[in-house]
């Protein structure tokens, strides 16, 4: 169990599932959505903001929206979603920043997929409204330190920040995978 929320960080004192989470779905449903809203807005991303800029605005906007949730009191909490949001984030305050008429459209285009985001969490039962929120603002503040490309490329700090991500959660996704392993086939009775 790698679902982050009050009672893995809490009670089993798992902090590693803040970023493990991410990695996992309710569904096949769940990771059809989010795999589609990664498709449209990954790309986009990847133009502004860099490969090792998106890394970090993926994985620590993640994280914050994790931290807003479990700090909102929510049990239990997987999903890209969070991340997805942090994403969405960095590219409002890309729009907004940039101006002009490119800048303004990819703002309105965003908000309107804020809104929808919205409006499915508030329909739609057990949706993490607090992970999406501070996905979101984590993405607005990381977009607005790491800066994107038109106004800075991206730098060594960049590439060894988006290593460090990297490398950790393939640490904390193997740590997850072998003491799920270790408790299923060794301490199980």
């Amino acid at each position: 169990m790698d679902a982050t929320g009050t009672i893995p960080v809490e009670r089993l004192h798992r902090w590693w599932t803040l970023v493990s989470a991410g990695y996992l779905h309710g569904g096949i449903l769940h990771l059809f959505f989010n795999m589609t809203a990664l498709s449209q807005v990954g790309p986009l991303v990847l133009q502004e903001f860099g490969f090792y800029r998106t890394v970090i605005i993926y994985t620590l906007g993640g994280v914050s929206g994790f931290l807003v949730s479990y700090f909102a009191g929510i049990s239990f909490t997987i999903g890209a979603s969070a991340s997805l949001c942090a994403v969405i984030g960095a590219l409002l305050y890309y729009g907004k920043s940039r101006g002009g008429i490119f800048g303004q459209s990819l703002f309105k285009q965003l908000s309107g997929w804020v809104i929808g985001i919205g409006l499915f969490g508030l329909l739609v039962p057990g949706i993490n409204n607090w992970g999406h929120g501070g996905g979101l603002a984590g993405g607005v503040v990381l977009g607005f330190l790491l800066g994107y490309s038109e106004r800075n490329r991206e730098t060594y700090f960049h590439k060894l920040l988006a290593t460090i991500c990297i490398v950790t959660t393939g640490a904390i996704l193997l740590w997850a995978m072998l003491s799920t392993f270790y408790y299923l086939f060794f301490t199980a009775q």
